[in-house]
C-alpha cells in the first residue's frame, strides 16, 4: 500500500502538467427551412413594406459629383439625370465673370420627389478644374473636400449624445466627364482618377458623344478601358466588392461593354413622330437623349438610379468612409477625431500627396 503512494503522486503531478483538452468550438447549425410546417400565416414578409414606409417617410440621401473641365455640358448632363434644374447655371462663362484661378467647391442641394419617395439630392460641381495652364495637384482641392464630408461625418458619429440621424454629405457619385478627343486620356484624367478612386466611387463619361461617328466611340471607349486597366485605376463598380455570382455577371458586362457611357444631354424637348422628346437639334435631324441608338444616356441613367443608387451609397458608407474611419481612429491613437493624446486638438487628416503630373 505505501508503495502505491508515491507512484498515485507521479501520476497526479502529471496530470498537472499535461493540459486538459479543449473542447472543440461549436459548429453553427445551418438555418432549416420550415416554410412547409408552417401551421398559419405569421407576417414575416411585410418587413419589406414596413422598410418601405419608413423610407418613404424619412427619405433619403443622394450626393453626385461632376467633375470636368468647362464646355463639356456638366451641367446640362445632371439636369437631364433628373429631369429638372438641379445643377448651377451654364457651364459658359460671361464676359463679366472670369474664369476662377483654383479649383471651386459648389454644391447645391434639391428635395425631388416622385411616386411618394423624397429625395435631397446635392449636386457638387468643380467650375476650374482643368481649365488652368498649369493644372498641377488641381484634383486636391476635390481630394480634401472629400475627405471633409467623411470627418464632418466621423465626428457626429463618435458623439456621446449624437443625432437619431446624422445628415450625410458624404460624395456617393462621382461622374468624370472625359472630353470626345477620340485619341487617349490626357494625364490629367489618369492623374485624378488614379488618386480620386481611392476615396470616392467614380464614373467615367465620354461627354458630348455626339461630336464622333460610332466607329470613332467604338474604338475610343475600348481605348479608355484599356489605359485605365494599364494604369490601375478602377472606376465603380469595382471587382473585389462584387457579392456574388449574379453581381459579378451583371457588373462584368457593365466593366466590359457599357463603360465609360457615352452620352448627350439635353434639356430642350423637340417633337419626334408625334413624341415630344429630349434632344440636341443639328441640321441634320434630332439626336435623341434617351435613344439608345443615338447615345448612352439611358444606360447611365438606368446604373447610377435604378439599380446601382442604393450600392453606390452602401461602397461609399461601408468602404470609403470605413478606410477613411479606421486611418483617422489609428493616427489619432484610437480616440475621437479631435482630440489627441493631452486633449490636444488634431488637425483633419490633410489630403493624399500626389506626384506631379506631366
Amino acid at each position: 500500500m505505501s508503495k502505491g503512494l508515491p507512484e498515485a503522486r507521479t501520476d497526479a503531478a502529471m496530470s498537472e502538467l499535461v493540459p486538459e483538452p479543449r473542447p472543440k468550438p461549436a459548429v453553427p447549425m445551418k438555418p432549416v427551412s420550415i416554410n412547409s410546417n408552417l401551421l398559419g400565416y405569421i407576417g414575416i414578409d411585410t418587413i419589406i413594406e414596413q422598410m418601405r414606409k419608413k423610407t418613404m417617410k424619412t427619405g433619403f440621401d443622394f450626393n453626385i459629383m461632376v467633375v470636368g473641365q468647362s464646355g463639356l455640358g456638366k451641367s446640362t448632363l445632371v439636369n437631364t439625370l433628373f429631369k429638372s434644374q438641379v445643377s448651377r447655371k451654364a457651364s459658359s462663362w460671361n464676359r463679366e465673370e472670369k474664369i476662377p484661378k483654383t479649383v471651386e467647391i459648389k454644391a447645391i442641394g434639391h428635395v425631388i420627389e416622385e411616386g411618394g419617395v423624397k429625395m435631397k439630392l446635392t449636386v457638387i460641381d468643380t467650375p476650374g478644374f482643368g481649365d488652368q495652364i498649369n493644372n498641377e495637384n488641381c484634383w486636391e482641392p476635390i481630394e480634401k473636400y472629400i475627405n471633409e464630408q467623411y470627418e464632418k461625418f466621423l465626428k457626429e458619429e463618435v458623439n456621446i449624445a449624437r443625432k437619431k440621424r446624422i445628415p450625410d454629405t458624404r460624395v456617393h457619385c462621382c461622374l468624370y466627364f472625359i472630353s470626345p478627343t477620340g485619341h487617349s486620356l490626357r494625364p490629367l484624367d489618369l492623374e485624378f482618377m488614379k488618386h480620386l478612386s481611392k476615396v470616392v466611387n467614380i464614373i467615367p463619361v465620354i461627354a458630348k458623344a455626339d461630336t464622333m461617328t460610332l466607329e470613332e466611340k467604338s474604338e475610343f471607349k475600348q481605348r479608355v478601358r484599356k489605359e485605365l486597366e494599364v494604369n490601375g485605376i478602377e472606376f465603380y463598380p469595382q471587382k473585389e466588392f462584387d457579392e456574388d455570382l449574379e453581381d459579378k455577371t451583371e457588373n462584368d458586362k457593365i466593366r466590359q461593354e457599357s463603360m465609360p457611357f457615352a452620352v448627350v444631354g439635353s434639356d430642350k424637348e423637340y417633337q419626334v413622330n408625334g413624341k415630344r422628346v429630349l434632344g440636341r437639334k443639328t441640321p441634320w435631324g434630332i439626336i435623341e437623349v434617351e435613344n439608345l441608338n443615338h447615345c448612352e444616356f439611358a444606360l447611365l441613367r438606368d446604373f447610377v438610379i435604378r439599380t446601382h443608387l442604393q450600392d453606390l451609397k452602401e461602397v461609399t458608407h461601408n468602404i470609403h468612409y470605413e478606410t477613411y474611419r479606421a486611418k483617422r481612429l489609428n493616427d489619432n491613437g484610437g480616440l475621437p477625431p479631435g482630440e489627441g493624446l493631452l486633449g490636444t486638438v488634431l488637425p483633419p487628416a490633410p489630403a493624399t500627396p500626389c506626384p506631379t503630373a506631366e
